[in-house]
């Protein structure tokens, strides 16, 4: 019989653990703890290969602990009790920490946040600095690799050890200069319309984002840039339009007129994503929140427009 290595054990395992006890669900538990249903049971498959041990079995619509499950609820909180006692006394003063962080994030997601958080930060007296790479669309080796500390994306790679969080959303909108032309009016126009986009370096386009149409059925765009700031110098003086989330009014394309899309499309969501290694290190925490708190301000800021 092979010997349990009690090493493969971590907090975040426990803690796991008790959340699928308590609420006898996977999804219940991914939403108690703030991560995806398939980082939980991904978490679930390597304690039960650990301890040799099935743990929680199907009944109905929720699951059953298992005997040796109930026999551990006792111990293992008491070890959660345990490591927390580690760390209880130690305190995080973000002004006392030198902090450098890697963050991928295309253009206008780094715009809109990361310019009033570094702003904010240094006058508190924090020493914070930021290398920026762009995200394009990220990859989940990207983050298991540790390219960066975290990024900022519409399209969040799927992996039981990557974290998102949603920080804002938007719907796409027709970007254009009002003194070339007007915004189109109806699908036809808009598929006759010499359209502008931003291509990543994986190879795909922001135009993608909008709906599941295939590229033949807009053609292709005239012109191709690399970043989102590119944009207006392009815009401005031609009748090409440029079809982006609505967010870009607030900095990105302010400069340029914008209208409702002549037909349904896609409500665009910026995630916030991180491996799970940083999940509990107190300088990423402090990271996290100033994001979330910036985020949560710009909903209020697009009623203002």
């Amino acid at each position: 019989m092979q010997k349990t290595n009690f090493l493969d054990l971590d907090g975040h395992i426990l803690r796991t653990f008790l959340a699928i006890l308590e609420n006898s669900s996977v999804s219940v538990a991914a939403e108690q703890l703030g991560v995806t249903q398939p980082a939980v049971s991904h978490t679930l498959g390597r304690l039960r290969n650990i301890l040799g041990d099935p743990l929680f079995v199907r009944s109905g619509q929720g699951l059953m602990p298992t005997e040796t499950a109930l026999a551990l609820k006792e111990p293992v909180q008491r070890a959660i009790d345990g490591l927390k006692c580690l760390t209880d006394d130690r305190i995080f003063d973000p002004r006392a920490e030198k902090m450098e962080f890697v963050v991928a994030a295309n253009d206008m997601q780094r715009d809109l946040v990361f310019p009033q958080l570094i702003r904010e930060a240094w006058s508190d007296g924090i020493s914070v600095d930021f290398q920026f790479l762009p995200s394009g669309q990220p990859t989940v080796n990207m983050m298991r690799e540790a390219r960066c500390a975290l990024a900022l994306t519409p399209l969040p790679p799927d992996g039981p050890d990557i974290f998102q969080k949603p920080l804002f959303s938007g719907e796409m909108m027709c970007f254009y200069d009002a003194e070339m032309r007007e915004p189109p009016k109806s699908w036809k126009e808009y598929c006759s319309a010499d359209h502008l986009t931003v291509r990543f370096a994986g190879g795909g386009t922001s135009i993608k984002v909008i709906t599941d149409l295939e590229a033949s059925q807009i053609g292709e765009p005239r012109v191709s840039v690399p970043n989102f700031n590119a944009i207006p110098p392009f815009i401005k003086g031609t009748q090409m339009i440029a079809t982006e989330v609505s967010l870009m009014r607030l900095h990105t394309l302010r400069e340029l007129d914008v209208a409702p899309l002549p037909f349904k499309s896609n409500r665009v969501t910026i995630y916030m994503i991180w491996h799970e290694r940083s999940t509990n290190d107190p300088a990423h925490i402090w990271l996290r929140n100033k994001i979330s708190e910036i985020a949560s301000k710009i909903p209020e800021l697009m009623q203002e427009l």
